[in-house]
């Protein structure tokens, strides 16, 4: 069966209702560091990856992408928590001690509940 990919009608009292609801997020954009290529960073890409499963199980970071297109793009982030949070955890995170990863910060919105679906609408 096919889905309907018509566009819905959106209401002015719709978008309201949904900006009411929005809540603060912070979007966390990991780039590669000067070190992301040097002899033994592969250890310490397990440990980012370990790190963060465990951010996801306690419940902080909601959203993880990583990218794989060859770019300076390594990843994004969308956390459950402040900017002040999120910045204590990427500094004592192995990743970016040890110039493999850099990143960004910015407080965002989003709508609670959002996820990424399971598999691709076809």
């Amino acid at each position: 069966m096919l889905e309907d990919h018509s566009t819905p009608i959106i209401t002015d009292e719709y978008i309201v209702q949904m900006h009411a609801r929005a809540k603060p997020y912070s979007l966390m954009i990991l780039k590669a560091g000067e070190a992301r290529h040097q002899d033994g960073a592969e250890k310490i890409l397990w440990e980012h990856a370990r790190e963060i499963h465990a951010l996801r199980v306690q419940g902080l970071l909601s959203i993880v992408c990583p990218v794989s297109d060859g770019s300076e793009l390594e990843g994004i982030g969308i956390f459950n928590a402040s900017v002040e949070e999120v910045k204590t955890i990427m500094d004592e995170h192995p990743g970016v001690n040890a110039g493999i990863f850099v990143y960004e910060i910015h407080p965002c919105r989003g709508f609670p509940g959002d996820s990424l679906p399971e598999e691709r609408a076809t």
